[in-house]
């Protein structure tokens, strides 16, 4: 099964595509991680794409295109696998159409996750972390017991600069702007299925099962 998903941050994104993979049995591909792992092999798209980052500037589609056409030709997506964090244009949505015509496969389904921008403030803003043991709380879904402490070993609680509130609302004008029109294409393919990631986490995960036709999920 070949799948994209899709979702702001803060919107469960990551929870959900583990589900996946383990229901599903294949990898979640991400461009993160693809683009440091070449980095790191030295191969020669990683060697491109390091001289680009060493400069401060964006990796641009042709080399992306090529790491995702080597990473889905490898033995362990042959059948399927989870693209996260790409395509992130109508560039690279028409590229992985192309690609994925001349190798006679389809995208069986892009899963949206959508949660209104305030509640993702509310939970990304929301997070501290331990300075000394990394512990994560929540100062509303899950606080500590002495504010600003952490229960388990007494160290400040600090927030991450990713989760300041001016931050999370521009990572997610970000967001907005790079995947409205992404999202776009999609739909108009018929294959976009956007679901309310404001519910549960159990309830978004049967969801998504419902979707793929995959069955109730395991509890």
């Amino acid at each position: 099964m070949n799948l994209i998903l899709f979702g702001p941050p803060g919107a469960g994104k990551g929870t959900q595509a583990q589900y996946l993979i383990d229901r599903l049995k294949v990898p979640q591909i991400s461009t993160g991680d693809i683009l440091r792992e070449n980095v790191k092999k030295g191969t020669e798209t990683g060697r491109r794409a390091k001289q680009v980052m060493d400069r401060g500037e964006l990796v641009p589609d042709e080399i992306l295109n090529q790491m995702i056409e080597n990473r889905i030709a490898e033995a362990d997506c042959a059948g399927g696998y989870i693209l996260d964090g790409y395509p992130r244009n109508l560039n690279q949505a028409g590229f992985l159409a192309s690609l994925l015509k001349k190798r006679k496969k389809a995208l069986d389904a892009v899963i949206s996750l959508k949660v209104d921008d305030e509640e993702l403030v509310s939970r990304l803003s929301g997070r501290r972390l331990c300075r000394t043991c990394g512990k994560s709380y929540h100062v509303k879904f899950q606080p500590p017991s002495s504010a600003g402490k952490c229960d388990s070993c007494g160290g400040e609680l600090y927030t991450r600069d990713d989760d300041r509130e001016e931050t999370v609302k521009n990572r997610l004008k970000v967001y907005h702007s790079q995947t409205s029109a992404v999202l776009e294409f999609y739909r108009k393919s018929g294959v976009l299925h956007e679901i309310d990631g404001s519910q549960e986490i159990d309830s978004v995960r049967e969801k998504i099962f419902q979707v793929l036709g995959t069955g109730k999920a395991e509890k």
